[in-house]
């Protein structure tokens, strides 16, 4: 790690409003005890009102922040990877905005860091993604965020049909599949549809509180304990 990227390291360490000890820094980033006091001097006489002392702590003064958008490499990388995987494999306004972050992240990064946006060989092909996949991606996420109940046909992995009426609660990515978690009033139980699966979908006017026991912490400690619910 470079040593300026250590240094921010450090300060958004000190962020989380909390005494940090010089053990844990160096823990943290893999770098010696003395290392870290080293760079604790070097923050303070650069003016970082950093508050402390070596074998009790350190505590960063409240109002300080930071230029955002300082990435590592590793950082940009993830960026670059994320959008990329954005745009194969969900829905397309999401898809969009993910390659309107990556130009507003390179407007204001540096030269050299705008050169790695373009420079990553972390690939994710796009061909099995049909567009009207993307489509019902847009539509489960809209209705998610709205708490709109959804209304689809869904076709069961035995050929069966059924309609449902399911208050969506997450949406899960399993390397060639998407599926919805959700509370299906038809069962008045936990379930999981396949996207690839569903036909007809609309997201309908009414919505739906999570109330305790339908709620999406509710869906994934089922899931935990008894595996992930079929459709």
């Amino acid at each position: 790690m470079r040593r300026a990227d250590r240094l921010f390291q450090i300060v958004q360490h000190l962020r989380k409003g909390r005494l940090v000890t010089a053990a844990e820094l160096a823990r943290c980033l893999e770098v010696s005890e003395r290392t870290v006091y080293r760079d604790m001097r070097d923050l303070a006489s650069s003016g970082v009102p950093v508050e402390g002392e070596a074998g009790v702590g350190y505590l960063l003064r409240d109002g300080y922040d930071l230029p955002p958008l300082m990435f590592t490499q590793d950082e940009v990388e993830a960026l670059v990877v994320g959008a990329r995987l954005a745009r194969a494999w969900v829905g397309g306004a999401l898809a969009d905005a993910a390659a309107r972050a990556l130009d507003k992240v390179e407007a204001v990064v540096p030269e050299a860091r705008r050169r790695e946006l373009a420079d990553s060989r972390v690939f994710v092909p796009d061909f099995s993604f049909p567009a009207p996949l993307r489509e019902r991606m847009d539509v489960l996420r809209c209705a998610i965020n709205a708490r709109r109940v959804v209304l689809f046909d869904y076709r069961r992995e035995d050929g069966t049909h059924s309609a449902r009426a399911v208050q969506p609660l997450g949406l899960f990515f399993w390397g060639r599949v998407w599926t919805l978690g959700a509370w299906c009033e038809l069962r008045e139980e936990f379930r999981s549809f396949r996207i690839d699966r569903m036909e007809t979908l609309l997201a309908l006017d009414r919505r739906f509180d999570e109330i305790p026991g339908r709620g999406l912490d509710d869906y994934l400690a089922r899931w935990r304990q008894e595996g992930c619910p079929r459709g």
